[in-house]
């Protein structure tokens, strides 16, 4: 990310509206490989390959913002390596990581990761080490530091069905489980800013928050991610659910959010009356069904009743909702940002 476009991002968050409309989308591994013409495993183990993919998407779009820029990482995985879980790999598909416990009773057994030498974190420290000044060549810098949230990572440790049934049944060790995890996640975040003191913003993904209730999500999710967003003094607090978002989206603010992105089931009018005037939305359009499998002309239709249906222009970010899904098109990624500009023009 440019220190213009770091700019931008930190107006738009604030609340002054930009002279023209801020499109940006989070892209990684599932959208970026395919779209450069090369294999996820190809993207995963050549740092070059990784650096040219995601060279080519900024040159590509100059003015959209991408997020959070040059991601090193290796999707689901990177956390659960840590914890030592069995990692598959393959060439079109996404990784996985294995379970590391069977049972919330083995939470005990769990030790804090390193970042420093445990996993696949300190080959996702390498890769940006190596490649900082072609970043910076570009006019870009490292501005987040990103991690995967505590009750995703726990669903990894122990699959996502016996964790949500942890908490119903053995909250004890389910608030075990997530403050490892959590104390794991800080010093992760900690150790990125270090390595990377242009870092400013905090980059938190948890789609898990979508599937408790009220109750659980006050328990179990908002005093751990508050924490994590507190890991250093961060400018943007970032943060992704694009699950159910209605039960979390009221405690965003308490959670230290100031950016959201959440799931194009709910609409952005909704969201912003739950979450609050004071956090900025990037969102909706679906990200699946329209922006990857839609004609030009559907993007352009969909993305028209978008921008009417929500009838805002302050704090926001016009993207899909969740991350770049795989097989979106270069015309459709430049039909969306047409289409946003010259509507929020009437607006």
């Amino acid at each position: 990310m440019t220190d213009e476009q770091w700019n931008l991002l930190l107006q738009t968050v604030s609340g002054n509206v930009p002279e023209k409309p801020v499109t940006g989308f989070i892209i990684d591994s599932p959208w970026l490989p395919g779209w450069a013409g090369i294999s996820i495993l190809q993207y995963y183990s050549s740092e070059e390959i990784w650096f040219q993919a995601n060279k080519k998407a900024i040159e590509a779009f100059p003015d959209i913002l991408f997020l959070p820029g040059f991601w090193s990482e290796f999707g689901m995985c990177t956390e659960p390596s840590a914890f030592g879980a069995k990692l598959v790999w393959n060439d079109y598909n996404l990784p996985h990581a294995g379970k590391v416990i069977s049972d919330i009773s083995e939470t005990g057994s769990l030790k804090v990761p390193n970042p420093k030498t445990d996993g696949l974190l300190p080959f996702i420290i390498q890769r940006l080490v190596n490649y900082q000044k072609p970043i910076q060549e570009m006019g870009h810098e490292i501005k987040f530091a990103i991690a995967r949230g505590p009750l995703n990572i726990a669903s990894f440790l122990m699959g996502t069905t016996e964790f949500l049934m942890a908490l119903m049944m053995d909250p004890e060790n389910s608030h075990k489980l997530l403050d490892t995890i959590t104390k794991f996640t800080v010093n992760w975040l900690e150790y990125q800013k270090e390595k990377f003191p242009s870092i400013e913003g905090i980059l938190v993904l948890d789609d898990i928050v979508g599937f408790v209730g009220d109750d659980e999500c006050k328990e179990f999710a908002v005093p751990y991610i508050k924490k994590i967003f507190t890991a250093f003094n961060s400018k943007i607090n970032f943060f992704h659910n694009d699950a159910q978002g209605l039960i979390s989206t009221p405690y965003l603010k308490e959670m230290g959010v100031q950016l959201f992105n959440f799931s194009f089931e709910h609409s952005m009018k909704e969201i912003r009356e739950l979450a609050g005037p004071d956090v900025a939305l990037i969102g909706n359009l679906p990200p699946r069904d329209v922006l990857a499998e839609g004609t030009p002309e559907q993007v352009k239709d969909e993305t028209i009743k978008m921008v009417n249906d929500f009838g805002d222009k302050n704090r926001v970010i016009w993207s899909c909702g969740g991350g770049m899904p795989p097989n979106v098109s270069t015309e459709n990624i430049l039909i969306f940002k047409e289409t946003i500009e010259n509507e929020i023009r009437n607006l």
